[in-house]
């Protein structure tokens, strides 16, 4: 899908633009952020096969993945992966290939109380539902057991 014209999912065509986009987010909402790098094949997650000093991919590029703590609540982490896509982990309940576009409103959707905890009678338990601008919803399996303070709290 191309979000090049899609005012709420500007197009981040590097880490390095998603993590700026990220400390504008942790301004914007007043929250700590810490960043960390691994740049270089023999560094980010993916390319373990790469073997010791190869840091360059096959086409010569430099592959950059960067994690991102946001302090505050709710608790959010963020990998950025150089294959345009992230992993974000929101109280300890993990989303998979979220694309690097949709990370600024994924959080944003956290921070402003759109995300929420839908409960089920049967089969019992809960899913974290982040809905995105754009009718675009990601929708996670929570435990019964373990609920933090936070996702108690949004529960509906």
């Amino acid at each position: 899908m191309d979000h090049s014209n899609d005012h709420a999912h500007p197009h981040l065509p590097s880490t390095e633009t998603a993590v700026t986009a990220l400390r504008e987010i942790a301004g914007e909402f007043n929250l700590e952020i810490e960043v960390t790098h691994d740049i270089g094949a023999d560094q980010t997650s993916r390319r373990s096969l790469a073997g010791p000093g190869v840091t360059t991919d096959p086409d010569g590029s430099l592959p950059h993945e960067a994690h991102v703590e946001l302090g505050g609540t709710p608790r959010i982490d963020v990998r950025l992966f150089p294959e345009d896509d992230a992993l974000i982990t929101v109280e300890g309940v993990q989303f998979h290939d979220i694309p690097r576009d949709e990370v600024p409103a994924f959080l944003r959707s956290c921070y402003t109380g759109l995300a929420h905890v839908r409960g089920k009678r049967f089969p019992p338990g809960y899913r974290l539902v982040v809905p995105l601008p754009g009718d675009r919803t990601y929708k996670e399996y929570l435990p019964m057991i373990g609920l933090t303070r936070w996702l108690s709290g949004q529960v509906r």
